[in-house]
């Protein structure tokens, strides 16, 4: 039985051509900054994002930390969402290895910061309070249903923090989904912000490893953060050619995750016992909510799918996530609504 894995789509494994430009890749020493392929791999990535460099790193909170501590000192303050996978899913790095306070206001529905919020949460000079230095934001917004943030809102955030000497941080780990949710220039995203990060592996398909963009100054003193968090992997160009191929050729397909995405939930919509997050998903991601009239606990649920060949993640109490990616086709599509209706009849 073929396992349809919709826990997340950093589940996905290189396609073939990635293969094969991982065994052709040239390599150098990347902590000399010698490693072509990585040096390749950086320069795309900043030009794709209009910034003047990049630099590979092993993962997305890898990526989110470096931009932290680059931007901010010990004791500084960092204005992030409630909802922010830099709060919730990075293991407090941030305060615990940069001493960075986060100050969090409350993610709307939409997976913004009310501006108002963001205004009032930006400290003042005084000698009692943190210092303001950061305001994060997360694109697409992952525990608000995977929504896309507009290159407008984010342009008004940026002139908020701008205003009053603060900097902003773009987690873009799935900027990619929100380009394609939006109809939009990733470019054109990715320009307010001062810093952003954007993985390679998640629906891009790359085994390993994200790009962290910004000035160059901004990316030279990242680099030392990078060396000091035990980042620098020397012959990485292997790993960077997957990257390569990622941004070559699979940027542009993301709008077929969307579309299985869609599907699924038009036909767990169907299922009386079920109620969607979002009617119509906004890009990769189906939140399902659970009837409490169904006896069956989250948990067996989940394990009684799996064994039907289909993975889901719990996501709160009655709540199921479900995500497409490249290896969902349509088929796993009607064989994930079959298993469904099953478990659930």
């Amino acid at each position: 039985m073929k396992t349809i894995d919709l826990r997340s789509d950093t589940v996905t494994h290189p396609t073939p051509s990635m293969w094969e430009a991982m065994l052709k890749a040239q390599l150098g020493d990347d902590v000399y900054e010698e490693d072509p392929t990585v040096n390749a791999l950086q320069e795309k990535a900043a030009a794709m994002m209009g910034k003047e460099a990049g630099l590979f790193v092993p993962s997305g909170t890898m990526g989110n930390l470096i931009a932290i501590l680059t931007h901010c000192g010990r004791g500084d303050e960092a204005i992030m969402g409630t909802l922010a996978h830099t709060f919730l899913y990075e293991a407090g790095g941030i305060s615990a290895l940069g001493g960075v306070h986060p100050f969090t206001v409350p993610n709307q529905d939409d997976g913004t910061l009310k501006l108002e919020d963001i205004r009032s949460a930006i400290r003042g000079d005084d000698v009692h309070h943190p210092v303001t230095r950061l305001v994060v934001l997360e694109n697409t917004q992952n525990r608000c249903g995977g929504v896309p943030i507009s290159a407008e809102y984010t342009r008004q955030v940026a002139e908020i923090a701008h205003q009053k000497g603060v900097l902003l941080h773009l987690d873009g780990a799935r900027i990619f989904n929100a380009a394609a949710a939006l109809n939009t220039p990733v470019l054109d995203l990715a320009a307010p912000a001062d810093s952003i990060t954007f993985c390679l592996s998640k629906g891009l398909c790359a085994p390993v490893g994200s790009v962290l963009c910004g000035r160059s100054e901004f990316i030279h003193r990242a680099r030392r953060i990078r060396k000091q968090l035990g980042g620098g992997m020397r012959q990485a160009g292997i790993l960077a050619a997957a990257g390569l191929v990622a941004l070559d050729e699979n940027t542009e397909r993301l709008s077929e995750d969307h579309r299985h995405a869609r599907a699924l939930a038009q036909g767990l919509a169907g299922i009386s016992v079920l109620r969607l997050k979002n009617e119509v998903p906004p890009s990769n991601m189906v939140f399902v909510y659970i009837d409490e009239k169904v006896t069956l606990g989250d948990q067996e649920i989940q394990s009684r799918l799996k064994s039907k060949g289909v993975l889901v993640s719990i996501f709160g109490p009655r709540l199921l996530r479900l995500v497409t990616h490249y290896w969902i086709d349509d088929a796993a599509v009607e064989n994930t609504l079959a298993a469904f209706r099953e478990v659930l009849a």
